[in-house]
């Protein structure tokens, strides 16, 4: 079994939807779908963070199952803390939006996009997200990917 371990500094985001217009052709109304650009300085973000660590670790694309846990430490709002520090009653657990599974849903799509870890996400057999808010400002998200070689 091998193991990667990189962690992506920035906000973390959600996979964004799909946008859709509509514009008039002539006589008809034609439909256009485009991506939201919220999360791009994130994307861009965990496709270097990926392709670092593969270098870094002479890692190979697998083409075995493999088990991924990531921890998104998310920003902390300022109504949170107060003249004294953080607020006792301040939660430990984002449970707010983006929601886990839109997290996870980018930083697998960027994984897979970067071709340096799997061939596809598919491979994912096993898969532990967390959400909590960031201590200070160390906000991002810490990846640990392991191949289930039989």
């Amino acid at each position: 079994m091998s193991t990667l371990t990189f962690t992506v500094q920035g906000e973390p985001k959600g996979q964004p939807r799909p946008r859709a217009f509509a514009r008039k052709m002539g006589s008809i109304h034609v439909a256009r779908f485009y991506d939201s650009d919220v999360a791009d300085t994130w994307k861009n973000a965990v496709t270097l963070a990926v392709i670092e660590a593969a270098r870094r670790d002479k890692w190979l694309p697998t083409l075995h199952a493999v088990s991924v846990s990531l921890n998104f430490a998310m920003p902390r709002p300022k109504s949170h803390s107060g003249v004294k520090g953080l607020k006792p009653s301040a939660p430990a657990y984002h449970a707010g939006k983006p929601d886990v599974d839109n997290l996870a849903k980018l930083l697998l799509d960027r994984i897979t996009r970067s071709e340096r870890i799997w061939r596809d996400d598919s491979q994912v057999v096993s898969l532990t997200v967390h959400k909590f808010y960031a201590v200070g400002n160390e906000q991002g998200c810490s990846v640990s990917i392991s191949t289930l070689e039989i």
